[in-house]
């Protein structure tokens, strides 16, 4: 045995792709639990719109986003309401990156549980999280839920996440784009499964919950989940008790 297995996963709050891939995320992260490390690096997929371009998906502008989106709700039986992109549509990914790393400034899983709460405030609730007042306004409902009491979660602290906005996290995204860059990733979601002293997988764009589990068995055949797979009610109590929302849809696509 050679230790756990080790998940670089390259995204951004924007990306639809990505959230579609969270019953993935989470199924995985319930099951295997320190089995796998996961470790978040934010991409910086629209630095604005002047010089963003997706041909692949034949986006070009931010109208272009709203019929993309229903495509992926359409395809991953995610919920996505596209109509930010109408009635105010973000004008780049940066800002929320960078609101993402403040929050891991004060530790990964509350870096982890500001992710979340960004890609449901854009995806659900239409709201533009290029903005600064829905950054803060993510940060002091995250503050709201954190309890000290509680494993893994701790306080989160909205002073110190201001500060750390226009400081320390700029750096810290930078340094993630870089390595990004450096590695050739510029699709989102990407990951990067590895175990020390093994080859690791790479894989890019949304993959469902099995072929997540062949990649983990064939970069570590001896890693196998902590827990059976998950119920419905179980399921759900795990992540709300850890602080975490979920969706019925959500539910249904990682419980069947």
């Amino acid at each position: 045995m050679s230790g756990p297995v080790q998940i670089t996963y390259y995204t951004d709050p924007l990306c639809s792709w990505s959230w579609a891939f969270e019953p993935v995320y989470r199924r995985l992260r319930y099951e295997f639990g320190d089995r796998i490390r996961w470790r978040n690096r934010m991409g910086g997929m629209i630095p604005g719109w002047s010089n963003y371009s997706d041909p692949l998906n034949d986006v070009g502008g931010p109208s272009h986003m709203g019929p993309q989106w229903l495509e992926v709700s359409r395809t991953s039986g995610m919920p996505i309401d596209p109509y930010v992109w109408h009635d105010d549509p973000p004008g780049s990914s940066y800002p929320a990156c960078v609101a993402v790393k403040a929050a891991e400034l004060q530790g990964a899983e509350l870096g982890d549980r500001y992710l979340r709460r960004a890609r449901e405030a854009v995806m659900l609730q239409r709201r533009n999280i290029a903005r600064r007042d829905v950054l803060l306004a993510i940060a002091e409902e995250l503050a709201a839920s954190t309890d000290p009491s509680v494993a893994n979660g701790g306080f989160f602290d909205v002073v110190k996440f201001t500060g750390d906005l226009d400081g320390e996290a700029m750096e810290a995204f930078r340094q993630d784009v870089h390595e990004a860059r450096y590695h050739g990733i510029g699709r989102f979601p990407t990951l990067v499964v590895t175990r020390a002293g093994q080859h690791g997988v790479v894989t890019v764009g949304y993959r469902p919950y099995e072929l997540m589990r062949e990649i983990i068995a064939h970069v570590a055949p001896d890693v196998v989940p902590e827990r059976p797979a998950p119920l419905a009610n179980e399921y759900t109590r795990y992540w709300r008790d850890s602080g975490g929302s979920m969706t019925e849809d959500e539910i249904q696509l990682a419980c069947g």
